[in-house]
């Protein structure tokens, strides 16, 4: 080894790519996200601003009607609103319903983690329409829960189908496996030996918890968090079956739009403003991680 490679590798110093090995190396992604979502989302904003005929065409001039009109409307307004906060609601009950099973997992050694990993991750192999199906079957009126509560006693029943107890139900539990991977990959600075350290210390379980290992953690929960609120925000399939049609939220009237009643400048307003919503999101989320670095 020459001495100049040693003083390179002894400087500390990280050694910045030549810039043909950076374009060789950021081309091809770049390539691809250019024509996969780039241009499609530069057609979506350009489509946004033209005009919407009757019966689905489009006219020649751009105008900014469709933002000031969704921008002004309470249902579309209530709408966006709906969406976050039942998406938020969702985020908050898959962490919930989460953390547990992925901090046990993180624990856990030997062939038993690998089983545990295998049925977190099983449902990802299942459609999410049969997922979905399969709730619709638990939840309905003459379903196993409602079944359940009459051998019990409760004669009345529960209605969990077809509104939105029904959707945040059948989307936490489709989100849960994402968030639970997403958790184990944010925990590797979860180290046992501080535990240990304050335990020693003398701190009960319960703030060796909230003080050692929910913020060693929060890289995980930020993640996850982000990744199932971008699901959720997103979410078309479960919404639909599960709502019944009487849970209007962003997807499903962008579906609406676009396909029922042939409006296609408004789908893409309306899709431009998920795309908003989700840049909101990974600010707060660049943020938050900055918070706790």
């Amino acid at each position: 080894m020459t001495a100049l490679a040693v003083a390179a590798r002894g400087s500390g110093k990280p050694r910045i790519a030549a810039p043909g090995l950076a374009i060789a190396l950021l081309g091809p992604i770049a390539i691809v996200n250019g024509f996969a979502f780039m241009l499609p989302v530069l057609n979506l904003l350009r489509l946004s601003f033209q005009e919407a005929l009757p019966g689905g065409g489009l006219g020649e001039a751009y105008t900014t009607a469709n933002w000031a009109g969704t921008l002004a409307d309470s249902f579309y307004l209530d709408l966006i609103w709906q969406s976050v906060t039942t998406s938020l609601m969702i985020t908050v009950l898959a962490l919930v319903a989460s953390y547990p099973i992925a901090l046990y997992l993180h624990r856990a050694r030997g062939r038993w983690k690998t089983v545990l990993l295998v049925l977190v991750v099983s449902p990802l192999l299942t459609s999410a329409v049969v997922r979905t199906y399969g709730w619709i079957a638990i939840l309905a009126d003459d379903g196993l829960i409602n079944n359940l509560l009459h051998v019990l006693g409760f004669e009345a029943g529960v209605r969990l189908l077809f509104n939105k107890i029904g959707v945040v139900i059948g989307l936490t539990e489709i989100l849960m496996p994402y968030m639970i991977l997403a958790l184990l990959a944010g925990f590797g600075r979860l180290d046992p030996r501080v535990e240990e350290a304050a335990e020693t210390l003398g701190a009960p379980p319960w703030k060796v918890f909230w003080r050692v290992v929910v913020p060693l953690t929060m890289p995980g929960v930020a993640l996850g968090c982000l990744l199932c609120f971008v699901l959720a925000v997103s979410s078309f399939i479960t919404p639909k079956l599960l709502g019944g049609g009487r849970v209007f939220l962003l997807a499903t009237e962008i579906y609406d739009q676009a396909i029922v009643t042939l409006n296609w400048p408004l789908a893409a307003t309306l899709s431009m403003i998920v795309l908003v919503i989700f840049g909101a999101a990974l600010v707060l989320y660049s943020r938050l991680l900055r918070a706790i670095a």
